[in-house]
């Protein structure tokens, strides 16, 4: 297993190649962009569990799967603050480990994802592509290489969820079945004005 950071925050969730601005003022977390600049980069992003929101100060839960991910760009301020884009590369599964430093570390564990049958892709496809045009503003022309399962994870990342729902479909490590799950809430959801 490999460590790496924590970065806990509350009603967040980090997904596979999707890029997330953060910005980063607390001295523990500074600490940790720094550190993370002078290695490899990567921290795990952890979402803090439902009804723990208001301990981020402290050591709150977090969800035993988390998002992996990688200092794409950042920027420090004058004041010591950091923006960043954490890009993510995987769903990891987390055990939080000791730490000498301010901030708080894991191990982490890719999570395999069970990818979509190979004769529904198609259709599937073609179903989160119509959802997403319905839920995008100026959407743009998504390559081929840019899998299915990406596709459904931009899609519940457009949806009115509660935290227990996001967390439900960020946990299915079905493609397929978070695919589909994706669809039926934007069908049972209509977009504004639609």
């Amino acid at each position: 297993m490999r460590h790496a950071p924590l970065f806990p925050l509350p009603n967040v969730w980090l997904f596979p190649a999707v890029i997330l601005p953060l910005q980063v003022f607390e001295e523990r977390y500074r600490q940790m962009i720094e550190d993370s600049l002078d290695g490899p980069g990567r921290i795990v992003l952890g979402t803090i569990q439902a009804g723990h929101e208001d301990e981020s100060a402290g050591a709150p839960p977090i969800y035993p799967l988390a998002g992996l991910g990688e200092i794409g760009r950042h920027e420090r301020s004058a004041d010591g603050r950091f923006n960043i884009l954490l890009v993510g590369l995987q769903r990891v599964f987390v055990r939080e480990v000791p730490s000498e430093r301010l901030y708080r570390k894991v191990e982490y564990a890719p999570a395999p994802e069970v990818p979509i049958a190979a004769e529904h892709e198609p259709e599937l496809r073609a179903r989160l592509l119509a959802a997403l045009t319905t839920r995008t503003e100026d959407l743009p022309a998504i390559p081929p290489e840019f899998s299915s399962s990406h596709l459904a994870d931009m899609l519940v990342l457009r949806l009115p969820l509660e935290h227990g729902e996001l967390n439900g479909l960020y946990a299915e490590l079905d493609a397929e079945k978070r695919a589909r799950a994706a669809l039926a809430e934007h069908e049972r959801r209509p977009p504004s004005g639609g």
